[in-house]
């Protein structure tokens, strides 16, 4: 078994981040990015993805009371990389690694309507954790991989982004959604109000859409040399635990600007799978796109111009709130 420590120090991650990856300075513009498939109904997806739900493989309904969002059109910007295992939600897009049993990466959409509070709202406590049957058997995460692991089932896609349909927010529950996450001081704690910064974002944005994913980085150890340790759950041994987490936020429809303007508010952050304590600044966490492209091996945005892209925490205050989230629910 391969184990990480879950005592890494999150204040030097920024430095860490910085020498593992180096900083963040060409100024060359993005090269053309190869055609995508044609025949896609979703604006450069591969025809034929995968509905994992029983909403419908467009916008939602706009003749219902849920609001119209669609997570696939941030691959207008470029599609990340590989495709795995895909499938279409009706709140994210899910990718998974069937080696690490984890997603790859999941894309999200959210709105101000989307998380607002309606007579159709979702409720967790009617949702149940369940194993994505549309993964091949010999390479499916199941719940029993997670039972007395020590670890929580974290959802990449939180189900309070969902909350707009029941639908919606069952579909989170998928363990295609799931990664092992440190429970009590990050899944239950920071990284939830990681998440609600996220969603309050909604309150300056008409749009946000956000890339959340696993990383196992590189740890210097006691000989100088930098290895890759992680440790794996599940009996048989077969689910890696993530070292880091990343979000690369996309904030679109700038309230105070323009609803024309072509500028995107982007941000990305990686923590480590660890306690961190609350008076942490968020911003000990932001990392440069690129390096977060040079860890993931995956390319973000590179569709959009350079003087499109303008720093999202120089555009808003990226700081958590501390707020009371309901621990008696692991795996949340």
């Amino acid at each position: 078994m391969f184990k990480q420590s879950l005592t890494l120090p999150a204040l030097s991650l920024s430095g860490a981040a910085l020498f593992f990856w180096g900083s963040s300075s060409s100024s060359t513009p993005p090269a053309p990015a190869p055609p995508m498939p044609s025949g896609s109904p979703f604006g450069g997806v591969p025809a034929g993805l995968p509905n994992n739900g029983k909403g419908n493989n467009n916008n939602l309904d706009n003749n219902s009371s849920e609001p119209v969002i669609n997570p696939t059109e941030f691959f207008k910007y470029g599609f990340p990389g590989p495709v795995h295992d895909m499938s279409k939600h009706q709140e994210f897009v899910s990718i998974y690694d069937r080696q690490t049993k984890n997603p790859y990466y999941v894309v999200e959409h959210i709105t101000p309507e989307s998380i607002s509070k309606n007579g159709s709202n979702g409720d967790r406590k009617n949702s149940v954790f369940k194993e994505d049957e549309l993964i091949p058997d010999k390479f499916r995460a199941r719940l029993k991989d997670y039972f007395r692991s020590g670890y929580d089932r974290g959802h990449q896609a939180p189900a309070a982004n969902a909350k707009f349909s029941q639908i919606a927010m069952d579909e989170t529950f998928y363990l295609s959604n799931m990664s092992p996450q440190v429970g009590s001081g990050f899944n239950r704690d920071y990284w939830a109000h990681f998440e609600d910064f996220v969603r309050r974002l909604t309150k300056d944005y008409n749009s946000v859409r956000i890339v959340t994913g696993p990383l196992y980085l590189p740890k210097k150890c006691d000989d100088g040399k930098f290895r890759v340790s992680y440790e794996v759950i599940g009996n048989p041994p077969n689910i890696a635990v993530p070292t880091h987490f990343f979000k690369l936020i996309v904030a679109e429809k700038s309230k105070k600007r323009s609803s024309t303007s072509e500028d995107l508010a982007i941000a990305a952050f990686v923590m480590p799978n660890a306690i961190i304590s609350n008076q942490t600044p968020l911003r000990t966490f932001e990392v440069p796109v690129e390096s977060l492209e040079r860890s993931s091996g995956l390319e973000f945005l590179k569709q959009v111009p350079n003087n499109n892209k303008k720093s999202l925490c120089k555009e808003v205050n990226c700081e958590i709130i501390v707020r009371e989230f309901n621990n008696s629910l692991p795996g949340k």
